[in-house]
């Protein structure tokens, strides 16, 4: 579709409609399946039985995004017409490194076919490719241990399968294994190809790779899955395991790539159409073991790292902190507010039943105490009786204690990165808002705060580094934004309107998780209250590609370990941190994740509710997703 036919002052949904058209008819043509829902929104690509969920567009796509969404497409229809589920899961392997691998090449596969067959299909898919590893910036890695070496494996079987070289973006990390794989591997990646349009037999010779390179005891049992297959097979859709979803635990901030989906415009960009039909995939049903379009990052143990490991910053001088009063007017806040109140109505009474159920266990724990025979106070009616029976006493009266469980702070650190844009960011927000008030009631202080950057891609921090000629290894290379939303010391009514900030087009860019994590823990540091506890509500990885671009790739990543680990065992504040659509239990001893934002107030309820727990004898919660404070 050519841009340059757009009229000025063109609706940006009637010049998109025919480009969503042709791929929604493209998609269901290659996968064969005429009842093929599709629906464009700001969340995750995902795949889900008869439906699928494409990036949404920004207001002027480049003809590269319009390709990337093409071979996002492509993919998924390429998924639903050639991988059988049922079979996926009875010869995928146990463990958590080989399942990974194993997921990766079947999405090679079914890519291969599409790419074989149709030469557009392929040059879409190449340019998929492309920016997949380049919004991962796995060009940045320079050892293997910070390379997944799933991507690499499936790079090196599509250049087996396909003939066409590796994406650029890439080739540093198909560089650092490709000896090791062709020399462990390589006479089964060349079998792959014979085995192509066999799906069983394909799943076989991808086993053999993985004993021969060394991942045998990851692999299972196959005969006893055989069998427990042949007496049920899943329903169509089903998710294949709950390691399964590791592969889509990429980087959920993709979309801070494009610097044109700061000047979105939200209530343009979220039609109601679009939330419903895109709210209906749960990932829970998402049958794609490979989300198209995104790569997952390094995830490396904080046992690994050098023990002189130092994060540093280039420069401070653009960063701030500031209040969401002095980010805009009182006129815009208070539309932003009513606009968040607009989009959420449904989602407030869900919201505020948990909140009250809450507040009743909250209530239920402040047991109360009184101290008796008093002079002043309460008059005790139980000790009338002596009066009566001698008049020469004295009346007895009594007083309530002040518990402890009021002195206590608890501070939302919401991640305000481009890639919470649209249903998370708002689900957020309510959530905090609603929180906080319920929290205030029960006597709680609650500090609601927000982070992310001033720009995209370093703003003034990097303009200063080029200036200086470029210093090797700069550090972090980005001019940070702290929010202060709601202080633990203002009453809810005052903070209200500020959460609406969240909804400001703009506002959300890239998220470096550390330091927001380090600024608000000595916030809590510095208050008067006894008990603190610090709440981290995240989508992703940290990721500035300013700073990625000339530091290792793991950089930013490193430093949030080491700021939990320092917090976990050397500081009084407790830690718990709830992930949407992202696993962060490999960063928190303390944390839950979620696969919808739609979860996020049972999540931060229940987790609230657990750490005010007093009985610290009691069972794990349902699901296992409760946790208990530390003794």
């Amino acid at each position: 579709m050519s841009q340059s036919n757009r009229k000025p002052g063109q609706p940006h949904t009637a010049s998109l409609d025919p480009f969503k058209r042709a791929v929604s008819v493209c998609m269901r043509a290659i996968s064969g399946d005429g009842e093929l829902e599709i629906a464009f929104a700001k969340d995750k690509p995902a795949l889900a039985g008869h439906r699928a969920r494409l990036p949404d567009l920004t207001k002027r796509p480049t003809a590269n995004e319009l390709s990337v969404t093409r071979g996002i497409g492509d993919s998924m229809a390429l998924r639903r017409a050639c991988h059988d589920n049922a079979v996926h899961s009875r010869l995928a392997p146990e463990g958590k490194q080989a399942r990974a691998v194993f997921d990766a090449v079947e999405q090679a596969r079914v890519e291969a076919i599409g790419a074989r067959a149709m030469t557009g299909v392929a040059d879409n898919l190449a340019l998929m490719l492309e920016d997949k590893y380049s919004k991962a910036n796995l060009g940045a890695v320079v050892e293997q241990a910070d390379a997944p070496i799933e991507e690499a494996i499936a790079l090196v079987v599509r250049e087996k399968l396909t003939g066409r070289v590796t994406p650029q973006s890439g080739e540093r990390l198909v560089d650092l294994w490709r000896d090791w794989i062709e020399d462990k591997a390589g006479a089964d990646i060349e079998r792959l190809a014979g085995d192509l349009e066999d799906q069983t037999a394909f799943a076989r010779t991808v086993r053999d790779m993985l004993v021969s390179m060394e991942m045998a005891e990851e692999l299972g049992d196959e005969e006893e899955t055989q069998d427990s297959e042949d007496n049920e097979d899943p329903p169509e859709g089903e998710d294949q395991s709950d390691e399964g979803d590791d592969q889509d635990q990429g980087s959920e901030d993709s979309q801070s790539d494009d610097s044109e989906a700061s000047e979105e415009d939200q209530e343009a960009g979220e039609s109601e159409s679009t939330d419903a039909s895109s709210d209906d995939l749960s990932d829970e049903d998402v049958d794609d073991a490979e989300t198209p379009g995104e790569a997952k990052r390094p995830d490396l143990p904080y046992t690994s790292l050098p023990p002189d490991f130092d994060y540093k910053v280039f420069t401070t001088a653009f960063d701030e902190t500031i209040g969401a009063e002095d980010l805009c007017d009182e006129e815009e806040l208070e539309r932003l507010r009513a606009f968040l109140d607009k989009q959420l109505a449904n989602l407030q009474g869900v919201v505020g039943r948990l909140a009250n159920r809450l507040q009743r266990r909250l209530m239920a724990q402040q047991n109360r105490s009184w101290d008796f025979d008093l002079e002043e106070g309460y008059l005790d009616t139980a000790r009338l009786m002596r009066v009566v029976i001698d008049p020469m006493q004295p009346l007895s009266f009594k007083q309530e204690r002040d518990t402890n469980f009021r002195d206590t702070v608890v501070t939302l650190l919401l991640d305000n990165s481009g890639s919470m844009r649209g249903r998370p960011i708002t689900v957020a927000a309510t959530c905090a808002d609603i929180l906080a008030r319920t929290l205030e009631r029960c006597g709680v202080s609650v500090e609601i705060l927000g982070f992310t950057t001033r720009a995209w891609k370093g703003g003034q921090a990097r303009e200063k580094w080029l200036k200086d000629s470029k210093p090797a290894n700069p550090g972090r290379l980005n001019d940070l934004r702290h929010i202060i939303y709601k202080s633990a010391d203002a009453p809810w009514r005052r903070a209200r309107r500020n959460l609406g900030l969240m909804m400001r087009e703009g506002l959300l860019k890239e998220n470096i998780d550390g330091e927001a994590l380090l600024w608000a823990h000595n916030r809590l540091i510095g208050r008067r209250e006894q008990r603190r506890i610090l709440m981290m509500i995240s989508d992703g990885a940290p990721v500035d590609d300013s700073t990625l671009s000339v530091n290792p790739g793991n950089y930013l990543e490193r430093h949030l370990r080491g700021v939990i680990e320092m917090i976990e065992t050397r500081s009084p504040v407790e830690l718990i941190a709830i992930g949407i659509g992202h696993d962060v239990t490999r960063y928190y001893r303390r944390a839950v994740t979620i696969v919808d934002a739609e979860e996020l107030a049972g999540a931060m309820t229940e987790q609230l509710a657990s750490l005010f727990e007093e009985e610290t004898g009691q069972g794990d919660r349902r699901g296992g997703a409760a946790m208990r404070r530390a003794g």
